[in-house]
C-alpha cells in the first residue's frame, strides 16, 4: 500500500526533474544560440556598408535577417504541431551552422548578396531560438509557466557576452577578411547548441494538436487580450530592432570605434535578458500588463537619452535602456499570449504571434538604414515615439475594458 501511495509523488518528482532539465538546457542554448543574433547585429550593417553596391543598402543584411525570422515562424509552427519541437530545433540549428559558413564565404569572395543569404539563414535560426521560451512551458505546471518562460530568456544574458566577445576576439584573425573567422566561430557555437538540444525531452503533439483541434485561428486572434498581446509584442520588438539595427553604424558614422560598438551591443543584450531572472515573478505578482507598461516606459527613456548626445556614454545608456524595455515588453506580451489559447491550440497561436511580431519588425528594420542614411540618428530616435504611443493607447484601452 505504501508503494502505491507514493507513486504519484515519484512521478511528480521525475516530471519536475525533467522540467528543470529542459529549462536548464534551453537556457544554455538560448545563451549559445543568442550569440548568433548578437554577431549579426554587431557586424551586419558594417559588412553591408563595406560590400553593398549602395550605402543606402548597408542595413539590408540585418533586415534580411529579420525577414528570415518572419518567414520561418509559420512553417516552424506547422512542423512542431505535426512532428514535435525537437525536429524544429534541429532544423533551426542546422540553419545556424549554414549561416556561419555562408557568411564566412561571403567575406572571402566579397559578395554582398551571398552575405544577405547567410543572414537570412541566421534569421531562420533566430526564430527557432525564440520558440525556446514557449517550449519551456510545454511540460511546466500552469503556475510555473511564466517563470519557466523567463528562466529560458535569462540565458540570453550570456548571449550578449558570448556574441560580442566572439566578434572582438575573432574579427581580425583572418586578414584581410574582416569578420570571416567570426562567422566560422558562430557556426561552431550553433553546432554545440544542437548537441545540447538533443537532451531536451518534450511531450509529442497529441492527436488533437496534430489534427488542428481547438477553435479556428480567426476566432482566437480576434480576442481583445490576444490583440493587445500582439500589439505590445510587435512594438517592443519593432523598436528594439529599429534602433539596434542602426546603432552600430550610427556609432561608426559618429567616429566611434568598432570595439565600443561591440561593447555597447554586449551590454544591450545583457540588459535584454538579465531581468528575465525576475520578470516571471514580476508577472505573477503584478500581472503582464503592468510589466509591459514598464517596458514601454523604459523604451521611451532609451530614445530620449539618445537625443541628448552622440558620445559613447549616450549610445551605451540608450542601448541598455532599450534592452531593459524590450525584456519587460516582450516577455510580458509573451505571457499574455499564454493566456489566450488552449493546449491543443498552442503551436498555431504561438507561431502566428511570432509571425506578426517578426513580420512587422522586418518593416522597421528595412526603414532604419535608409532613415539613418538620409536623415541621421536623431530622426531614427524621434520616429520611435509613434509606435510607442500606439502601444500605450492599446494598454490603456485594455485596462478600461477590464475595469
Amino acid at each position: 500500500m505504501t508503494t502505491i501511495s507514493t507513486l504519484p509523488d515519484a512521478e511528480a518528482a521525475i516530471s519536475l526533474r525533467q522540467e528543470r532539465s529542459n529549462v536548464l538546457r534551453l537556457a544554455i542554448c538560448q545563451a549559445l544560440a543568442g550569440a548568433n543574433a548578437t554577431v549579426v547585429f554587431a557586424t551586419g550593417a558594417i559588412v553591408g556598408d563595406m560590400l553593398a553596391p549602395s550605402k543606402a543598402l548597408a542595413t539590408l543584411p540585418v533586415s534580411i535577417f529579420v525577414v528570415g525570422m518572419a518567414l520561418c515562424t509559420l512553417p516552424a509552427g506547422a512542423i512542431a504541431q505535426r512532428y514535435g519541437r525537437g525536429r524544429v530545433f534541429m532544423l533551426g540549428t542546422g540553419s545556424g551552422v549554414l549561416a556561419g559558413v555562408l557568411a564566412s564565404l561571403a567575406m572571402l569572395v566579397q559578395s554582398f548578396w551571398l552575405f544577405c543569404l547567410a543572414t537570412f539563414c541566421a534569421g531562420v535560426y533566430a526564430a527557432v531560438v525564440l520558440s525556446f521560451r514557449f517550449a519551456a512551458t510545454d511540460c511546466a505546471a500552469p503556475e510555473r509557466r511564466p517563470r519557466a518562460l523567463s528562466a529560458v530568456m535569462a540565458g540570453g544574458v550570456f548571449a550578449g557576452v558570448i556574441g560580442a566577445q566572439l566578434v572582438t576576439l575573432t574579427m581580425n584573425l583572418w586578414p584581410p577578411y574582416l569578420f570571416a573567422a567570426t562567422y566560422i566561430g558562430q557556426a561552431a557555437v550553433a553546432a554545440l547548441s544542437a548537441l545540447i538540444l538533443l537532451g531536451v525531452k518534450l511531450p509529442m503533439p497529441t492527436a488533437a494538436e496534430q489534427g488542428g483541434g481547438g477553435r479556428p485561428l480567426g476566432v482566437i486572434v480576434r480576442q481583445p487580450r490576444f490583440i493587445l498581446a500582439v500589439i505590445c509584442g510587435v512594438v517592443s520588438y519593432l523598436l528594439m530592432n529599429f534602433l539596434m539595427t542602426a546603432a552600430p553604424l550610427a556609432m561608426k558614422l559618429c567616429g566611434l570605434s568598432q570595439e565600443s560598438a561591440n561593447l555597447g551591443l554586449q551590454w544591450h543584450v545583457i540588459a535584454m535578458y538579465g531581468p528575465s531572472f525576475w520578470t516571471g515573478r514580476l508577472i505573477t505578482r503584478f500581472g503582464s500588463a503592468k510589466v509591459v507598461a514598464a517596458g514601454l516606459a523604459l523604451t521611451g527613456a532609451a530614445s530620449t537619452v539618445g537625443l541628448f548626445g552622440i558620445d559613447v556614454t549616450h549610445f551605451w545608456a540608450s542601448l541598455i535602456l532599450l534592452g531593459l524595455g524590450w525584456n519587460f515588453g516582450f516577455v510580458g506580451a509573451s505571457a499574455m499570449v499564454l493566456e489566450c489559447h488552449r493546449p491543443e491550440e498552442k503551436a498555431r497561436v504561438q507561431s502566428f504571434n511570432d509571425f506578426a511580431v517578426f513580420g512587422t519588425m522586418a518593416v522597421g528594420s528595412f526603414l532604419s538604414g535608409g532613415l539613418l542614411s538620409a536623415f541621421g540618428w536623431n530622426m531614427v530616435l524621434m520616429l520611435s515615439f509613434a509606435p510607442l504611443l500606439v502601444a500605450i493607447l492599446a494598454l490603456a484601452a485594455g485596462r478600461r475594458a477590464t475595469a
